[in-house]
């Protein structure tokens, strides 16, 4: 059933609440990316009048460009209609069904600004992945500016994508249709900026890859090496001939944490191409190696559905336990005091090499037969802003980065993680990554060369 929302402005304040501990196990299976909900955020959020817009007000059976009147107001469907049948990947009895490179319209203006969208989406039938962006305007229509990064909508039943930003006045969002198969979108629900006004002191989920694509991943399937996913709760390169990301990027702020129990729901990434590899939590028993996160359960305890999809194989990778549950888990522990303590941070983290040594000793190049490398090493780079917005432009030639190159051995706890501490530009020379490449490149030059010397607890 579609859920109900009042059609009166609603404001929701929840409370961020103590986080979990490290993951190891699994017991149960976990959902694709959830609808997130307003009461998943931290800090105080409007959500529009009428919102979400559920599409069940209105009808409209052809594909031709045309109006239809909605509970939330007037919407052009170009190449689109409401679609109702079997097929289509919806909520209750109806959701829009776009083909070609189809638009779906708001032909009103939201007068508080936003300060973040979700759109409920899935492929229609059996049809193909596609894929899509968000547009705004802030002239009612005259010019459009795309918004977060292009999605792909690959599974049969809806995920949600998240797109955030901190804009003030009038502000209208189109969907556009890139490529691919027929595409269901659903549920759009528009959180508003007037409790921010747009100036910050309010943590928010913010654009898990706010500070650039390192590798240039993207989301075509014959990219296997380097495919973009796009997640609510994370974005990641996944590399095919090696089992795993080559790197995970995420945003962490109090918006992100509260009280969800870990869910040691470790399973299979159903959103990656059919005919790509998928690991499974078992090609790790008796290796002697964790299911290590790159992306920390621990960074994603607002809700247990952002808990759970921390769990899929996709941000798993085979960690020496002594690495991942005592000074990787340490690092982890420090950021999140970090952003309880006023800050937010922007994360990535991925792998270099192959050979480690876990708990059985000796060397182990790969694991699953030979379908998952073992890391030598893993890298993180946390850039670190007190809360705010606007927040790529913020990063200065003073902003504390800290970037860890961690060797993937039962020895590395002889040390705290602080002793491996090294710079962004060792990194970039070990990957060939460009990172934090929407920084200004002069920014870049001064902070990426930096190796941190700042506190540690």
């Amino acid at each position: 059933m579609k859920r109900i929302f009042l059609l009166l402005t609603t404001v929701i304040v929840v409370f961020g609440m103590s986080n979990c501990s490290k993951d190891r196990s699994a017991t149960m299976v976990a959902p694709a990316d959830a609808l997130v909900t307003p009461s998943q955020h931290s800090e105080a959020r409007v959500i529009y009048t009428g919102w979400p817009e559920t599409f069940e007000s209105g009808t409209k059976g052809a594909y031709a460009d045309g109006t239809v009147t909605l509970s939330t107001g007037v919407w052009d469907l170009n190449d689109a209609l409401i679609g109702n049948l079997s097929s289509d990947r919806k909520n209750g009895t109806k959701s829009v069904r776009i083909q070609n490179t189809g638009t779906v319209t708001m032909n009103f203006n939201v007068t508080t600004g936003a300060s973040q969208v979700t759109i409920a989406h899935g492929v229609y039938g059996t049809d193909a992945a596609s894929t899509w962006q968000l547009w705004y305007s802030t002239n009612s229509g005259s010019t459009w500016t795309q918004t977060g990064s292009t999605i792909t909508t690959s599974a049969t039943t809806l995920n949600t994508a998240t797109f955030t930003m901190a804009i003030d006045g009038n502000i209208r969002f189109q969907v556009r249709k890139l490529s691919g198969g027929r595409l269901n979108i659903d549920d759009v629900t528009i959180t508003d900026n007037s409790a921010t006004g747009g100036g910050g002191g309010a943590a928010t989920r913010d654009d898990n890859m706010a500070m650039g694509n390192p590798s240039g991943a993207t989301t075509s399937t014959s990219n296997s090496n380097n495919y973009l996913m796009v997640k609510t709760q994370y974005a990641l390169s996944y590399n095919n001939s090696k089992g795993e990301a080559n790197w995970v990027s995420w945003h962490l702020s109090t918006a992100w944490l509260g009280s969800a129990s870990r869910c040691d729901c470790f399973t299979s990434d159903a959103s990656l191409p059919s005919s790509y590899y998928h690991a499974t939590s078992s090609n790790y028993t008796g290796t002697g190696f964790d299911r290590g996160h790159l992306c920390p359960s621990g960074d994603r305890t607002r809700s247990a559905s952002d808990n759970a999809v921390t769990f899929l194989m996709t941000n798993i990778t085979p960690q020496a336990p002594n690495m991942n549950e005592v000074t990787w888990e340490a690092f982890e522990e420090y950021c999140r005091t970090l952003a309880s303590a006023g800050n937010e941070l922007y994360i990535i983290a991925g792998w270099s090499g192959q050979g480690g040594s876990g708990g059985n000793g000796g060397t182990t190049n790969t694991i699953a037969s030979g379908a998952i490398n073992v890391p030598a090493y893993f890298w993180k780079i946390a850039v670190i802003l007190p809360v705010g917005t606007n927040d790529v432009t913020r990063v200065s030639s003073s902003t504390r980065v800290i970037t860890l190159k961690m060797p993937n051995t039962q020895s590395v706890n002889s040390h705290t993680w602080d002793y491996y501490r090294t710079s962004v530009d060792v990194i970039e020379t070990l990957t060939g990554y460009d990172f934090l490449s929407n920084v200004p490149t002069s920014v870049q030059a001064a902070i990426e060369a930096v190796v941190d010397n700042g506190p540690t607890h």
